[in-house]
């Protein structure tokens, strides 16, 4: 399987951020790691290599994107304003820089956007936000709500990158741009967060939002054998 590592200086977050590129033709699916995880994660724990068959036939490519979780919202040692504006450059790298040089990499523009735990929120997010460069939006054990993260605190940036605050207030042109995103939230039915699954699923049916939701019978579904599993089936 073709690999690839590359990296930048990020205008958008004033530091470099690194990345892993598998693959020379296909869709493009951009994988994001699990909580404070890195651009590597996904390799390490063989959810590449669980995916090599279709980049090695040229159906997909993938692109393992970096975090910068311990910056924003799982940083306490600053205030919660300034955790949600970390990851709102955070967004900015990925709209801003990520996506373009993907597409133009790519050469091609339906982007795929995987995430698992915390990075099911990261997919969930790009395409809650910016559903015009996202084809498909696919959500494993996600957790869709930051609330947790602001001891209390809210502010316009921490609404802006909320799904479970936004997407309700969302209607006409907005509603119609994400229902033309292809998602997928799945996790074990055992899961401590399937009901945060479940209410995200409903949330964006109640919307009108077409979405394809699975609870996994009889397992806990959070780890990555489950996501390596079923993560073939969705790219």
């Amino acid at each position: 399987m073709y690999r690839e590592y590359g990296k930048w200086w990020s205008p958008s977050l004033g530091r470099e951020m690194e990345f892993l590129w598998f693959g020379k033709f296909g869709r493009p699916v951009m994988l994001f790691p699990t909580s404070m995880g890195r651009f590597y994660e996904n390799e390490d724990f063989h959810l590449t290599d669980a995916l090599a068959d279709k980049v090695d036939r040229g159906d997909i490519q993938l692109v393992c994107v970096d975090s910068v979780d311990g910056e924003s919202w799982y940083n306490r040692h600053v205030h919660p304003a300034v955790r949600a504006a970390r990851h709102a450059q955070y967004d900015s790298y990925l709209r801003n820089e990520m996506i373009p040089y993907t597409f133009n990499r790519a050469q091609r523009g339906d982007l795929v956007v995987y995430g698992a735990s915390f990075g099911a929120y990261h997919a969930a997010n790009v395409a809650g936000r910016h559903p015009d460069l996202v084809s498909r939006a696919i959500c494993f054990s996600g957790l869709y709500d930051v609330h947790q993260f602001l001891d209390g605190y809210w502010d316009e940036t921490c609404y802006f990158h909320c799904p479970t605050a936004y997407i309700p207030n969302m209607n006409g042109e907005s509603v119609g741009k994400l229902s033309r995103v292809g998602w997928v939230i799945a996790t074990g039915e055992h899961d401590t967060l399937v009901q945060q699954n479940r209410d995200f699923s409903n949330l964006l049916w109640w919307k009108g939002i077409p979405n394809h939701s699975e609870f996994w019978g009889g397992v806990f579904g959070h780890d990555w054998p489950w996501w390596r599993e079923n993560l073939r089936r969705f790219v």
